[in-house]
């Protein structure tokens, strides 16, 4: 189902994103007082009452042409305020009406569809009878807000609710919420575009181009998916300001929050440092993860096997994890990475009976019992699966301290040979009969 879609247009540093985050209830768009901060579309879907609809932030229109990427920047806002069904022009109540705002009010009018005119930053009397002046601009009385106070905004949703017939019921939440994370430049937003069939990301040999962590949903063989872009990681010593620094705390935010996680990796420059860091912290998480291999059509004479147990070498925390290797930019393979993930996902939903699993359990000690440590020998009594994604197993045993890493770890691998989980974390946690218990 394709909902409405209300877009926020104005030019640069009028408060689009502060506006975007208010309607949204949660900070997505990264707010900064530098031009040329929001750079691709970023949407979220608004419920009300009810009714839903979808919210994106557009670049600021009338950008810096010295700006990095201006031309691919004013692509988006134009793409994004033409597919709008609403759009709410924002203008800056202290600043007052200045000749852009007449320009673009002028363009907004020509696309024939219902116009807000929204003045933001109206926090006194003074700016009040500033905001008057933008009565000039003929899109009727502006909506006086404080985006940054949350001061006005009811009204604004008063009137987007007033859309009536135009609004849809809010929509299910999808099947899978997909982590596109890697280094920079690794083709992440190429990936994306090709999931949604459509530019909704800049795509650029200019590094750090994605800057937020986008939501950008879409529909294969009748499911639908969220695919959520992040800002490409890099080396701490290396995020300069604060707008690389939220980018880089949204993506790891977005591992936590998505149900699965696509990890890419540049098949000519093989894996990094920063491609070890990530993948721990998605294996810290337990999330099911496939490891994508983009600009695979570079990488001439490669054996896909070769590669494979190359990754294995460097990535052990993900040796079970299916590796897909595709070309993002001629979207190759990329609807096979969907049906992995898919399976992946089922098998994080899988639960065991606890019969079948003390089965294996009985068969664990004989194939890989424990040695000795200390004064007791390790012992495991019975087990359970007490959740799903990530499929977690408490084991009963003597004491949890009798338990090494290394035990752990054949344990865990012999759980993901012998039960449905031969591609995905598993959580195991050692608990006694008392009820102590240590991860």
């Amino acid at each position: 189902m394709s909902l409405p879609v209300v877009a926020i247009a104005g030019r640069p540093n009028v408060g689009k994103s502060t506006l975007f985050n208010a309607l949204a209830r949660r900070r997505i768009s990264i707010v900064e007082e530098t031009s040329g901060v929001t750079r691709d579309r970023v949407s979220a879907t608004v419920t009300e009452a009810g009714r839903a609809f979808e919210l994106v932030d557009t670049g600021g229109m009338g950008i810096d042409k010295g700006t990095p990427l201006a031309d691919e920047i004013e692509e988006q806002i134009r793409f994004g305020v033409e597919q709008a069904d609403v759009v709410v022009l924002v203008v800056d109540g202290q600043a007052g009406l200045v000749p852009q705002d007449k320009l673009i009010a002028a363009e907004m009018r020509r696309l024939d569809k219902p116009l807000i005119l929204v003045a933001n930053k109206v926090e006194s009397a003074r700016s009040e009878a500033t905001a008057a002046e933008f009565h000039e601009l003929g899109l009727g009385e502006p909506i006086l807000v404080s985006a940054l106070h949350r001061r006005g905004t009811g009204r604004l949703r008063d009137r987007l609710l007033a859309m009536g017939s135009r609004l849809e019921e809010a929509p299910e939440r999808p099947e899978l919420e997909l982590a596109v994370v890697g280094r920079r430049n690794v083709g992440k937003s190429t990936l994306i575009n090709a999931l949604a069939e459509e530019k909704r990301m800049l795509v650029s040999e200019l590094a750090g181009t994605t800057r937020d962590a986008v939501d950008v949903r879409f529909e294969r063989d009748g499911h639908a998916f969220v695919a959520i872009d992040t800002a490409g990681v890099r080396k701490k010593r290396q995020i300069a300001g604060s707008v690389e620094f939220y980018g880089q705390a949204r993506a790891e935010r977005s591992i936590r929050r998505a149900d699965a996680v696509l990890l890419m990796i540049d098949a000519v420059q093989g894996v990094g440092n920063l491609d070890k860091k990530l993948a721990a912290y998605v294996c810290d998480h337990y999330k099911p993860c496939v490891i994508v291999v983009n600009k695979w059509d570079r990488a001439e004479g490669v054996d896909p096997d070769a590669y494979i147990a190359y990754l294995a070498q460097q990535l052990p925390g993900l040796s079970f994890a299916p590796v897909c290797f595709i070309s993002a930019l001629h979207g190759e393979r990329v609807g096979e990475t969907i049906d992995v993930v898919r399976s992946l996902w089922d098998q994080a939903r899988t639960r065991v009976p606890t019969a079948e699993l003390n089965k294996v359990i009985e068969d664990a000690k004989q194939v890989r019992a424990p040695t000795a440590k200390a004064t007791r020998r390790p012992k495991i009594f019975y087990g359970t699966q007490v959740e799903t994604g990530p499929p977690t197993i408490v084991l009963f045993v003597n004491s949890p301290r009798n338990f090494s890493k290394g035990h752990r770890r054949g344990i865990e691998n012999f759980f993901r040979e012998r039960l449905p989980f031969s591609e995905i974390p598993i959580r195991v946690k050692y608990r006694t009969r008392e009820g102590r218990e240590e991860e």
